[in-house]
């Protein structure tokens, strides 16, 4: 390969920066083990035997550092330009740093000290860059160093000496004007704040969107709680119910939706829900098992006034029941259980993962980390090592997109509870920081998160991802009955999730990894039913009856999974394609003389309208996203099959006001070509979104085609509540 010159054509024209690279330097990883309070568990140490300590992610400058050892061969072997370890790889989370410098400089390009005081952060997040740049780092600049990765080219590539500048991508809300505007800043130069704060970015771009509303934020929630407390008529609707203390009071503020006009984005608006609890002095007592019904608020949290106030109907408020709260169970008057012995999970010599930054390596897995405000947890990069064959890629990024939940009990106010809780909150967001309580077993690498706060500050989310290995019972096992010899192997997977709140529910997000090559994505759903009072001896149709004075409104939840595949293609190839295929019974006559025969027939997809698709287990439907140009040893093209699980589509009618936001839910599968446009199956503004089938459903219009070329599917997975259990879980395999 020639190295980087005047004469030579680079091969990313955008990364040739004639520059000093950066290096990481200084600190070590954080690993912790949970191992039930095992006193003869080993602890995982910074300068211990079992884990050797990886280069921290502070922001610093210094000397480039090269690996020669690793440096590849150019055409005469010539060495092209060194191999750099670089602070940040492309595709790395935004740090606190980073987040600090691009709120400034946004704040500092406002026109006046109004628009400066005026301005409210909804999202910083990264500017991902091009597929072929993350190729290029991939490639040259991070380990473990991946040349292969890059298609060979007559008189070899110039590999410039840095990487474009970062950029961070904000979503700022000017609570004085009512508008949504998004900037590009560019990280030119970034130091730590503990440095005197001393950072400097660019703004390459700002518009403003028009007729949105972005997220709500946590602070919007706190304000409109209590401005409605305080609301006069609020508190005497209260005093009717017998409320004297509004410290009792949970007010649980909803995005409005769109159902008509009123709705409108020119006003940024809440609906609030009512609970109260029945005792100040216990946290943590279940608020949400006294729901106060018959009060409808409307709260503009622009200006933060109570728009609409009507107390419409008097419903007594469920009785007080200590069972219903979520304490340990002798504080509630009930028994935990005593008879469970300790299991221990240990792993002696350490775990079987490596882990380098955010890039993560397990028998022969390997992919990155990432983490946004929306989305939550992202896992990009991810390849396969097949021996003689070697990396073989597998999916570009894969990630949940939107969640919607959308109530089937046309009462008031439940009709108007259609949840979009990536687009209207934000699942990263609302996460966990699992430092206080972890939900997994065994040796940890936690990942932290950091986000932006309404005001401009920074967060961070500690412990926010759980990187782990789990038993997984038996993978494969056969046992000869002429000798009586058995072999048995035990399935291990590696678990990378994180878990949020949006009010009252907790969802888990999990992304296993296994020994056999299979990719497991699984929700899980547990947290607190939003439920609803019952007059004395009323029972609702549209529910269930959990407790005297409460039922469960029925409801489902969607989560759309978007996975932008790239099945043994490397960066620059587009040789994917999407097979579905059904099991056919073969027709009696000749080919089914016994009428027991039935086939597999596999249908190409050719473009995104043929491509609209549904579940239909009776078919044993299922899909593969095959490369067009690669085979395996039997001579077959190479693909992965995706495997939904239990699903369904909304059991609304067509005509149900949320499916104006929400069509991208009409069908089960959708695929189109990668667009980087393309992100959310609603688009990106579905808070008040006034326009029908915005997203997806739009964007299949153009029935592009599919036959070969960068793939993504949309799947939408569901679960169907129609009962009190709040512990669920859906999934898909690939």
């Amino acid at each position: 390969m020639a190295s980087t010159s005047e004469k030579a054509t680079p091969l990313f024209p955008e990364a040739s920066i004639s520059a000093s690279a950066t290096a990481a330097a200084g600190g070590a990883e954080v690993w912790t083990t949970a191992d039930n309070n095992d006193p003869m568990a080993p602890q995982l140490k910074k300068d211990g035997p079992l884990m050797k300590p990886i280069v921290d992610d502070s922001i610093t400058n210094s000397s480039a550092t090269t690996h020669p050892s690793s440096t590849p061969k150019g055409p005469g072997g010539t060495l092209p330009s060194m191999l750099r370890v670089q602070t940040r790889h492309p595709l790395d989370p935004l740090t606190a740093a980073e987040i600090s410098v691009a709120v400034a400089t946004v704040r500092a390009a406002g026109s006046t000290p109004e628009v400066r005081d005026s301005m409210r952060f909804i999202e910083v997040g990264l500017v991902e860059p091009p597929k072929n740049v993350v190729a290029l780092a991939d490639a040259y600049f991070f380990p473990p160093f991946q040349p292969s990765l890059l298609l060979r080219t007559k008189g070899g590539p110039a590999i410039p000496s840095k990487l474009p500048p970062r950029q961070a991508r904000l979503i700022v809300y000017n609570k004085k004007s009512n508008e949504t505007s998004i900037w590009i800043v560019e990280l030119s130069e970034v130091h730590a704040v503990t440095r005197g704060g001393h950072h400097r970015g660019k703004v390459i771009s700002s518009n403003v969107v028009p007729n949105v509303q972005p997220p709500m934020d946590a602070v919007e929630y706190a304000e409109c709680e209590a401005v409605v407390k305080e609301y006069p008529p609020f508190r005497e609707a209260m005093k009717k119910r017998g409320i004297e203390d509004l410290d009792l009071v949970m007010v649980d503020p909803w995005c409005v939706g769109y159902h008509s006009e009123a709705d409108a984005p020119n006003r940024r608006l809440a609906k609030p829900l009512i609970f109260c609890r029945t005792e100040s002095d216990c946290p943590m007592e279940n608020g949400y098992a006294r729901p106060v019904e018959g009060i409808h608020v409307l709260v503009d949290i622009q200006n933060m006034v109570v728009l609409e106030f009507e107390d419409r109907k008097l419903v007594p408020l469920p009785p007080p029941d200590p069972l219903r709260n979520y304490t340990a169970g002798e504080t509630r008057g009930g028994v935990d259980r005593s008879d469970v012995k300790p299991l221990q999970i240990v792993q002696p010599d350490g775990p079987s993962f490596r882990v380098d930054g955010h890039f993560v390596q397990w028998q022969k897995w390997n992919f990155r980390i990432g983490f946004t405000p929306r989305e939550g947890l992202v896992i990009y990069s991810v390849a396969y090592v097949d021996g003689s064959r070697g990396r073989r890629p597998v999916a570009h990024r894969l990630s949940f997109v939107e969640m919607v939940v959308p109530y089937g009990d046309p009462n008031d106010p439940h009709y108007r509870k259609n949840a979009f809780d990536a687009g209207e909150d934000g699942l990263g967001k609302n996460a966990h920081s699992l430092k206080k309580g972890c939900d997994c077993l065994g040796f940890i690498k936690y990942f932290d998160a950091h986000f932006t706060n309404f005001t401009g500050g920074v967060e961070t989310i500690e412990n926010c991802v759980c990187l782990h290995e789990e038993d997984h019972g038996i993978l494969w096992k056969h046992q000869d009955w002429r000798t009586g010899l058995a072999e048995v192997r035990r399935s291990r997977r590696l678990t990378v999730s994180f878990i949020c709140t949006v009010a009252n529910y907790e969802y888990g997000f999990f992304w296993h990894f296994y020994q056999d090559g299979k990719i497991e994505a699984e929700v899980k759903l547990t947290g607190i039913l939003s439920l609803g009072a019952l007059q004395p001896g009323e029972v609702r149709k549209f529910g269930t009856t959990i407790a005297p004075g409460l039922y469960a409104p029925v409801h489902q939840h969607f989560f759309v999974a978007r996975m932008d595949m790239a099945v043994d293609c490397k960066p620059g190839e587009a040789y994917n394609q999407v097979v579905e295929v059904n099991v056919k019974v073969e027709e009696p006559g000749k080919h089914n003389p016994h009428n027991n025969a039935f086939y597999a027939e596999e249908k190409l997809l050719k473009t995104e309208l043929e491509a609209m698709r549904d579940c239909n287990p009776s078919a044993a439907r299922h899909w593969i996203i095959r490369n067009t140009r690669t085979v395996n040893r039997t001579g077959q093209l190479t693909g992965y099959k995706l495997m939904p699980g239990s699903n369904c589509l909304p059991l609304a009618r067509a005509e149900a006001k949320f499916l104006r936001r929400a069509a991208f839910l009409k069908h089960n599968l959708w695929v189109t070509p990668y667009s980087p446009d393309e992100k959310f199956p609603g688009g990106e503004f579905p808070n008040q979104n006034p326009r029908v089938g915005e997203g997806l459903a739009t964007w299949v219009k153009q029935n592009r085609p599919l036959e070969e070329t960068d793939i993504v599917l949309w799947l939408a997975l569901s679960m169907l509540h129609f009962s009190s259990a709040i512990s669920m879980q859906c999934h898909v395999i690939l």
